[in-house]
């Protein structure tokens, strides 16, 4: 497919939800990396107070040099009006550029339907255009914040019959500490806002031990804490927990992993 130019096919175009990985650029998929070497325009969300684009820094070494880049404002507020208003006016604007018959892409941290605000666009952009052909969006899968995390800590997440638990750390302590309670392992994203409250519910629980702090993996400013004690009580927007289960050097599954 060529690059942007001034006369627009008349077919549909695609819009693809890319998932770019948690920071590092040879982290994104193959795929991924061949959806954005042909589309026309690239779609990166940043907040209203600026254009900044973590998603759109990591995936710029896969991009086309003429390819056309828009930022989407979003407020950082928790009214539910302005927040629906801007997701209804970046979903129209998408429709748009579909309409043209420009394919577009739309960047994502980590995967696209995993605590993302592609989401969010995707049932926008049903409701708004409906028009728009069911193949019109397509997802390209990335991969995860916390499964780099764990692959770089060396922490298994699950194993054999456990559970794995995915959680965010924005919601109230009592409910975190019933929820991790009830799972072999977990994970704790967005765990910022409430850290040290989040520390406390798993020192209480007995899990603050084996636990993992990292912060802006693959991105500068990276923190790593060997321990939760050793991890700073404000830190940075991209910080997640692994709570893995305890194990010893004698446990043992069964063959119910997969190779």
């Amino acid at each position: 497919m060529s690059a942007f130019n001034d006369t627009p096919p008349t077919a549909c175009g695609t819009l693809f939800g890319i998932g770019v990985g948690p920071g590092e650029p040879d982290l994104l998929t193959l795929r991924a990396a061949n959806a954005l070497s042909r589309v026309h325009v690239v779609f990166a969300a940043s907040s209203t107070r600026n254009d900044y684009s973590v998603a759109l820094d990591i995936a710029r070494p896969h991009l086309p040099a003429d390819v056309r880049i828009e930022t989407l404002g979003f407020p950082m507020t928790r009214d539910k009006a302005a927040l629906a208003a801007a997701w209804e006016s970046n979903a129209r604007a998408v429709a748009d550029t579909l309409r043209k018959g420009r394919d577009a892409a739309f960047l994502t941290l980590g995967d696209p339907l995993i605590y993302s605000t592609f989401g969010y666009l995707l049932r926008t952009l049903r409701r708004v255009a409906p028009d728009l052909p069911d193949d019109a969006v397509q997802v390209v899968p990335g991969v995860t914040s916390y499964q780099a995390a764990a692959a770089r800590t060396r922490t298994i997440l699950c194993e054999a019959d456990e559970t794995l638990l995915l959680v965010p750390g924005v919601n109230g302590t009592d409910k975190l500490a019933a929820d991790v309670a009830g799972a072999d392992n977990a994970v704790i994203l967005k765990a910022y806002r409430k850290f040290p409250e989040i520390r406390r519910v798993l020192a209480d629980q007995g899990s603050a031990e084996q636990a993992v702090f990292v912060s802006r993996l693959g991105l500068p400013g990276e923190v790593i804490a060997p321990t939760l004690a050793d991890a700073p009580d404000a830190p940075h927007y991209l910080t997640l927990l692994l709570v893995p289960k305890a194990r010893t050097g004698d446990d043992s599954g069964d063959d119910t992993g997969e190779a």
